[in-house]
């Protein structure tokens, strides 16, 4: 469907939505009559929306429960088989408060990335009012996305998973349950950065227990029989160089794309850069914010309490979930 001075195509087969040459007639009769939908109770996820962002993918949903599992089970292991047992208090004291602080900031940095927005565009936003709103000069192109019937930003990608367009979008990962984006990628960067270091530190801390074991008697090593002791550092040394050799390489890869700003998606198809790119230290300091400090690290930077609660909450009933 084309009108005289505009035209209407879906961004997928990558050919614009809108050409701004003419009035708001041409829009109505060029852009609206192809079936732009205008957005239901989340189309509007932008700051200030006390929403909480939830994607509910049943895959997502057991993957996500199984890395908390996981992390959990390796400090089970970690406390109550290779350190509370052991005759050294400070080594079990300086190792168990290492292993346990790094497994917190794992977990928190988790639940940021699946529980923060990613960059998603407001769904159904290619109305009449909202193209008018952004006068656009004459020959200025915008984009639609065919699935989620949105004004597609540049960088942005349509994620099957997540019903949306997502800004600067990395990939899905269904061990996070969420997209990884333009919001929250600093948030999973230190996600697998904690799993590596906790991974590492879990090998040696079980490569130390083995040695020790063998020179005296099971019992004396652990509370549990010496069968189960085995069992449970064997299945613990299998998950840990697993996870070490996964996040290892997805955190390396992440600060490969991040200091390129190129995405995962950007870089598999070969998409030419229109944008300027931030190179190096200036697109750590977009990612993570400001310049280098131990804040950088932390995954509860930017956190509220009150804003967690007025989101967990709200003020006139229960949770939403963004999806």
């Amino acid at each position: 469907m084309q009108s005289s001075n505009h035209r209407l195509r879906d961004m997928e087969q990558h050919h614009p939505l809108l050409s701004a040459a003419g009035g708001s007639a041409d829009v109505e009769t060029g852009s609206l009559a192809a079936g732009v939908m205008v957005g239901g109770p989340h189309s509007g996820h932008a700051a200030g929306n006390r929403t909480m962002w939830f994607i509910q993918d049943s895959c997502g949903m057991v993957c996500a429960g199984i890395t908390w599992f996981l992390v959990l089970y390796a400090d089970f292991v970690v406390n109550f088989v290779m350190l509370l047992p052991g005759k050294n208090f400070w080594y079990s004291l300086l190792n168990g408060a290492t292993f346990n602080s790094l497994a917190v900031l794992a977990l928190a940095s988790h639940m940021r990335t699946m529980m923060t927005d990613p960059g998603a565009v407001p769904k159904g936003n290619a109305t009449k009012e909202y193209m008018e709103s952004l006068q656009l000069k004459p020959g200025e192109v915008i984009y639609k996305c065919p699935k989620c019937c949105s004004i597609k930003p540049e960088r942005a990608h349509h994620c099957s998973i997540c019903k949306r367009c997502i800004r600067k979008m990395d990939h899905h990962c269904p061990w996070v349950n969420n997209c990884v984006g333009e919001k929250n990628q600093r948030f999973f960067v230190l996600f697998t950065m904690y799993i590596s270091l906790i991974s590492a530190h879990a090998l040696g801390l079980s490569s130390m227990h083995f040695f020790t074991c063998i020179k005296v008697q099971w019992n004396e090593c652990s509370a549990f029989s010496p069968g189960v002791s085995v069992l449970l550092l064997i299945f613990l040394c299998l998950e840990a160089i697993l996870f070490l050799t996964f996040t290892a390489v997805m955190f390396g890869t992440q600060i490969h794309s991040i200091c390129n700003d190129e995405t995962e998606i950007e870089r598999l198809k070969n998409e030419k850069p229109t944008w300027e790119r931030r190179m190096r230290w200036d697109g750590m300091r977009a990612v993570f914010g400001g310049s280098p400090s131990l804040l950088w690290c932390n995954p509860f930077t930017g956190l509220r309490l009150r804003r967690l609660l007025l989101l967990t909450h709200g003020r006139r009933g229960g949770s939403e979930f963004s999806v």
